[in-house]
């Protein structure tokens, strides 16, 4: 224990600096956000997330949305256990086939009006994945897709700007 301790004091700590972020573009996207929840949603937005077959990458990006520092919560979105819930699907990874009719009941499940939103490259069109005989490929071979939010993974931002795109829409 004492050879570590030794090498972390010679050595110091070693990390990446944050990202700076500026606050500034994080509030103008939230605020819009909230406004289109408002006028579209009644003033809260629940999302289901599904993981149909991805590295995690996506997921990981999509868990750090509820941080103290994005909590996308203050501008109206919650995330939901159950696509009964749910408002918006959105959907990481290539479809693997075992997840091919999980993903079609739930989106079944989903209510009308309901928004899907394919997320990251292999969301979006299978990635390095593709269509094999374990994957369906991308999530729009298997559900209607609404929108796609681009990225290997999307970064939290990103995420927040294809979803107020895909509200825009509608």
């Amino acid at each position: 224990m004492l050879r570590i301790l030794g090498k972390i004091q010679r050595i110091g700590i070693i990390t990446e600096p944050v990202p700076t972020i500026g606050e500034r573009v994080l509030s103008e996207i939230g605020e819009q956000l909230k406004s289109h929840i408002g006028e579209r949603f009644g003033g809260s937005l629940a999302i289901r997330e599904v993981d149909a077959g991805s590295c995690n990458g996506c997921e990981l990006e999509i868990q750090m949305l509820g941080n103290p520092y994005y909590s996308i919560e203050r501008f109206g979105v919650h995330f939901v256990a159950s696509p009964r819930f749910a408002d918006m699907l959105l959907v990481t990874g290539p479809v693997s086939r075992h997840m091919e009719e999980a993903l079609r009941r739930t989106y079944a499940a989903t209510p009308e009006p309901r928004l899907v939103i394919a997320v990251g490259a292999c969301g979006a069109d299978g990635g390095e994945f593709g269509v094999s005989y374990a994957s369906c490929g991308a999530v729009a071979n298997v559900i209607p897709v609404d929108a796609v939010i681009r990225g290997c993974p999307p970064t939290p931002l990103d995420l927040m700007s294809g979803i107020l795109e895909a509200i825009g829409k509608r």
